[in-house]
């Protein structure tokens, strides 16, 4: 149960690039539990996941030789989520949540963004990945995704008007 988990249904073993597998294998899901249940069903899904994933990761870490196996994807799938709150928020509190595919830019930033901040580690997230520990794999992907929303609500506010531009 802990691989499932941990490889995100074993999208974590496709190559190259496991990690930005992971991530966009995320969205679809996102976009998914989005359409069920709206922002607070996102919300709930990455809180489980990442709970699910710190413990599936330390039982990967135990098995294996890496403290950051690169099969493990279930931190990709949070942070990527969690890049993607910004995006699913709107959605749920304009009431437009049949909108979901005419916000595609803002999925596509979402997922480069979160992938710029995951690769280039700065600050937090760098901090988080030095931990060697299987809540350090998962707190970095939640800071890149942290970032990454950030970003993409400034740069939503910027696009709709929203910082009186």
């Amino acid at each position: 149960m802990s691989q499932i988990i941990a490889t995100f249904f074993y999208v974590g073993y496709l190559r190259p690039a496991s990690g930005t597998w992971g991530s966009a294998a995320a969205i679809p899901v996102a976009a998914l539990i989005h359409w069920i249940g709206g922002f607070p069903l996102l919300v709930a899904a990455a809180v489980i996941a990442f709970a699910s994933g710190v413990w599936a990761t330390e039982q990967m870490i135990r098995n294996g030789a890496s403290d950051d196996p690169s099969e493990v994807v279930m931190d990709e799938v949070v942070g990527q989520w969690i890049a993607l709150f910004p995006l699913s928020a709107g959605l749920w509190f304009s009431g437009s949540d049949t909108a979901l595919l005419a916000l595609w830019p803002g999925w596509i930033a979402g997922f480069f963004l979160f992938r710029f901040f995951d690769i280039l580690k700065p600050g937090p997230i760098g901090w988080a990945d030095r931990r060697h520990d299987a809540l350090g794999v998962m707190l970095d992907d939640v800071f890149a995704g942290i970032a990454a929303a950030i970003c993409i609500a400034a740069l939503a506010a910027i696009a709709h008007g929203g910082m009186g531009l």
